[in-house]
């Protein structure tokens, strides 16, 4: 699960009710970890054991000196956020043992539903959502009694007690997760959320970058303008696009566009004073007309302009889209086999031919012809949109996959000659135990 996972898992507890929110962390997760409790919870093999025994008390070396780890697990070790995350399995388990949700019986007669408690964790942060604040508070010390258990305990100043739409004994509404900012906003009729009835909710759950990431990230591209004063705007440029990219990637799930406008603006303003001071006795004019281009329909981009190359332009905030993060369902894992499901969400998939994962992923797991959604054990087929004995070409703008029975459908329609039978020898060959069937036209999945 990703970070976005968990965001969205959040957003989707309280995107009907408004609620009360624990918003923890860990202590000194990496640093405080019980040894003996965390190879009692991995119940392994002796080799296996000793061997990770081995890795935890192996020490940790700062400058040329090695200290002793008697505890917890290295940070920056390739196997410590796996161990951290082994140690800290069972948390939800236990709120939803202690607040479980369900139907409420009272004298044999329907009483009404009682939602239980929601613990929502990445790493070593960790929130818990429900409606009573008593049940929040009673979860805090549940916690608490648990993590002693593995020699870990909450942070004081970085856990709180607040509601999503609330002031709650003088905590502002909201909170931060992970470098977002997820509260909920009282709205009038035009603009309120509903429920999946259709009922308006009168608030509206809003979620956007965190105020302080903003601000790092801004603070992040200064610097480096700051210290580019003597580069050519080309090194300048290289240096800022990954940053900027990476940043607005990670925050393109969530309602970000006001703070990528108010962040452009801010770095404009922020390269017109770095051009400024190389050329102190420039007009601004010049300095305009030699760093800010027009680039097709877009005016005033910070770019280069050497003859016989492509300029190189500042990537803005901006022009990152928006898209909304879909969970993964339930359970579902990489590994569970499921090929289907996890081609059409990635787009690649190890288990299957690349044409048929990267049509998956552009068709949305559906069928073209019939529009219904490819399950599991479907048999598909990749068609030409326009048959080649009419011009089509063999390329992915004139594949689609269909069902077995739509493709016939479709072949008969069109006037196709029929499929051939036989294996194309131009095509490679996939491992024998997928027992995929390789045609000049087509591909079929069967069930081995």
């Amino acid at each position: 699960r990703s970070c976005h996972d968990a965001i969205e898992a959040i957003f989707n507890s309280i995107r009907y009710k408004q609620k009360f929110v624990l918003d923890a962390d860990i202590s000194k997760c990496f640093d405080c970890i019980d040894h003996e409790t965390l190879l009692l919870k991995l119940n392994t093999s002796p080799t296996i054991r000793r061997q990770i025994r081995a890795w935890l008390k192996a020490g940790v070396m700062d400058g040329k000196q090695l200290f002793p780890t008697s505890e917890g697990t290295p940070q920056g070790g390739c196997l410590s956020p796996l161990l951290a995350n082994i140690a800290l399995h069972g948390m939800e388990n236990r709120i939803k043992s202690a607040f479980p949700s369900g139907t409420i019986v009272k004298k044999g007669q329907y009483a009404g539903y009682q939602p239980g408690a929601t613990l929502i964790r990445y790493a070593d942060d960790f929130v818990i959502l429900h409606e009573d604040i008593t049940v929040v508070q009673r979860c805090r010390e549940i916690i608490s009694e648990w993590l002693m258990g593995i020699g870990l305990e909450l942070k004081p100043s970085k856990t709180r007690l607040t509601h999503t739409l609330s002031t709650f004994v003088e905590e502002k509404p909201g909170f931060n997760f992970l470098g977002f900012n997820i509260r909920q906003f009282p709205k009038g009729k035009h603009h309120t959320g509903k429920n999946t009835k259709g009922e308006l909710l009168g608030f509206k759950t809003i979620i956007t970058p965190s105020q302080e990431k903003v601000k790092a990230h801004y603070d992040r591209l200064s610097d480096v303008i700051d210290s580019h004063k003597s580069a050519p705007q080309a090194a300048l440029i290289k240096r800022l696009n990954p940053i900027i990219r990476g940043w607005a990637n990670y925050y393109s799930t969530v309602i970000s566009k006001e703070i990528y406008a108010q962040l452009d603006d801010l770095v404009y303003q922020k390269l017109v004073s770095w051009a400024k001071f190389r050329h102190p006795k420039k007009s601004k004019g010049w300095v305009s007309k030699k760093y800010w281009h027009s680039i097709g329909d877009d005016n005033w981009v910070f770019a280069t302009t050497e003859v016989g190359k492509n300029p190189l332009r500042l990537l803005d905030h901006a022009r990152i889209k928006i898209v909304r993060h879909v969970k993964v369902k339930g359970k579902l894992s990489p590994f569970d086999g499921n090929l289907v499901y996890w081609s059409t969400r990635m787009g690649n998939n190890p288990e299957m031919p690349t044409r048929v994962s990267s049509l998956l992923k552009w068709q949305k797991g559906k069928c073209a012809h019939c529009g219904l959604f490819f399950r599991e054990n479907d048999v598909m087929e990749i068609d030409h949109i326009i048959p080649k004995s009419q011009g089509g070409k063999d390329d992915y703008k004139n594949w689609q996959l269909l069902h077995r029975h739509c493709h016939d459908t479709k072949t008969t329609s069109d006037g196709s000659p029929g499929r051939k039978s036989g294996c194309n020898s131009a095509e490679p060959k996939p491992p024998s135990e997928q027992n995929w069937f390789w045609d000049e036209d087509m591909l079929v999945m069967r069930n081995a």
